[in-house]
């Protein structure tokens, strides 16, 4: 009987196309992720290009220039000179103090009135419309007509304010004209146009689900428990976005101090270039002031780099500072 040897298999054998098709597959595989990079490179380009155009290169060009003599026409680098010229910058320090006593201080009670009134205007029941108008107009007007109002309302000369408190037997501080009184004045102004603030939490407070505070109430939860543990914790998210952004708005404050000090001292008609900000006696004088003030009147461009790079820096510390408070107060409500 003879044996019939088996026939080695070949390619066109039962198992040959599918061998083939999986090194196929295997090799297809890299393709795809590729096609899938490419697609999402494809659909990110447009944010990469303005991240990269509006960001990472000004950033970039800001660091390089801050180790530069540079006033628009000429460039010497200098290495640390200008940073340690702002160790000894009495004016950037004065500045750095005001604008911090204004995140201090404008912010939180910016927060907490915002909060208070939201909170007033959920409960009311008839002319709630008119209020909320009320309360958001402010924060329509442009800053320096507000701003230019706002001072006039309380001068002691002129404003009605000052005459109707001297009829009721006390007196107004002459906030704008007064070193001690500057920055409150300032900080009037600020809770004045607290709309955007206001709008914002009433929104998330009128998203709070009723049901929860029925269950509280059947638990016997006072008013101060309910908002204590139902309203804080259901809009912290959005009271660390009012927060961060209140802290990076004011960091950038300009507008209004320099308009406020203007008026106040009678130079309201002098161009920005002819005038000293921070009247009077340097305590409206903010950060951004004297970064301008260094850039575009002394052309110390270098300097002014420095100064926008420790802007920069106090607010990514506070933001993150902000956020990491909003995520443990959240964190032990969830607990």
């Amino acid at each position: 009987m003879t044996s019939v040897a088996p026939r080695a298999s070949s390619g066109t054998g039962p198992r040959g196309p599918s061998r083939r098709a999986g090194r196929g597959a295997r090799a297809a595989a890299p393709r795809a992720r590729r096609r899938r990079r490419l697609q999402v490179l494809a659909f990110l380009s447009p944010w990469l290009i303005g991240f990269g155009m509006f960001f990472a290169y000004p950033l970039a060009a800001t660091v390089y220039f801050s180790f530069t003599r540079y006033n628009l026409f000429t460039l010497e680098y200098v290495g640390l000179d200008n940073y340690r010229f702002l160790l000894n910058d009495g004016d950037a320090w004065k500045a750095m103090r005001n604008t911090l006593w204004l995140v201090a201080i404008v912010v939180p009670l910016r927060v907490l009135f915002g909060l208070g009134v939201a909170q007033l205007l959920t409960r009311i029941r008839r002319g709630g419309n008119l209020l909320r108008s009320v309360f958001y107009v402010p924060y329509l007007i442009p800053p320096v007509s507000a701003t230019v109002a706002f001072v006039f309302v309380l001068n002691p000369g002129t404003g009605p304010f000052p005459v109707i408190t001297r009829h009721l037997g006390f007196s107004l501080p002459d906030f704008f004209n007064d070193a001690a009184w500057a920055k409150p004045g300032l900080g009037l102004l600020g809770l004045w146009a607290v709309g955007d603030v206001m709008i914002i939490l009433l929104a998330a407070l009128l998203n709070v689900p009723k049901s929860l505070y029925e269950a509280a109430s059947i638990d016997g939860a006072g008013p101060w428990a309910r908002f204590r543990h139902i309203t804080l914790p259901t809009v912290s998210p959005v009271l660390a976005f009012a927060a961060v952004t209140g802290v990076i708005q004011t960091l950038q404050y300009f507008t209004q101090a320099m308009v406020a000090a203007k008026v106040a001292s009678g130079r309201a008609d002098l161009a920005g270039t002819h005038f000293a900000p921070g009247y009077p006696g340097g305590s409206t004088l903010t950060f951004p002031q004297w970064l301008y003030d260094e850039g575009f009147r002394q052309f110390n461009m270098g300097y002014a780099c420095v100064l926008a790079l420790v802007m920069f820096l106090l607010a990514m510390a506070f933001t993150l500072v902000l956020l990491r408070q909003f995520r443990a107060f959240a964190g032990e409500e969830a607990s």
